[in-house]
């Protein structure tokens, strides 16, 4: 029997990845206050907030497989969130740009139908080149880097502000493919069900 499969993220990048692969699946947009112990290591958080996600949208459809995620941006044990004005994405972004930083994406999902839940997390390091707060200003006047944990996009024009990565790109960009689908084949389902 085929499951309904529903993805519990408010992320457009997150919902084009899975359409991608050719996945069939619903979007619901959680909503659900982002609280966490600030004691916690950036991985529990992840996993914590991806949880909530899908525990939120598990108990909206209680037939589905559901699947939640979280991303992070982490500097010097600092977490950068999404910026809430233009101002505050030129200062994160002169903040990262020469240096590197870690982003943490975790994945969980739920049976809506026995409530059987599993949660993981990738974390993967990002080096910035250098820029100026000029480039930094053009950049944030694009719009991009507004609904954004760390205020870039490395999927999109943001990727022209990197120098490298170590780890895993799907990470970076907020679900880390290898991960969901180890994740789902516990589950007797993959994003590759005939591979």
């Amino acid at each position: 029997m085929k499951r309904e499969l529903v993805l519990a993220s408010g992320s457009p990048r997150r919902e084009a990845l899975l359409r991608g692969l050719g996945l069939q699946f619903d979007v619901l947009r959680p909503q659900v206050d982002e609280v966490y112990d600030a004691q916690w290591p950036p991985g529990k958080i992840v996993r914590e907030l991806a949880r909530m996600k899908a525990r939120w949208g598990a108990a909206r459809r209680p037939r589905a497989l559901v699947i939640g995620a979280d991303t992070l941006v982490v500097l010097d044990r600092r977490i950068l969130g999404k910026p809430s004005s233009p101002d505050e994405a030129v200062h994160m972004l002169m903040e990262l740009q020469g240096r590197a930083h870690t982003v943490y994406s975790g994945v969980a999902v739920i049976d809506a139908v026995t409530g059987r839940e599993e949660t993981g997390f990738r974390a993967t390091e990002v080096r910035m080149r250098p820029f100026s707060q000029d480039r930094a200003k053009a950049y944030v006047k694009t719009g991009e880097p507004m609904d954004k944990a760390g205020a870039y996009a490395i999927q999109g024009v943001g990727a022209l502000l990197i120098d490298s990565i170590s780890g895993d790109f799907w990470t970076v960009v907020g679900l880390p493919l290898g991960l969901l689908d180890g994740l789902l084949q516990t589950f007797d389902v993959g994003l590759f069900p005939d591979f």
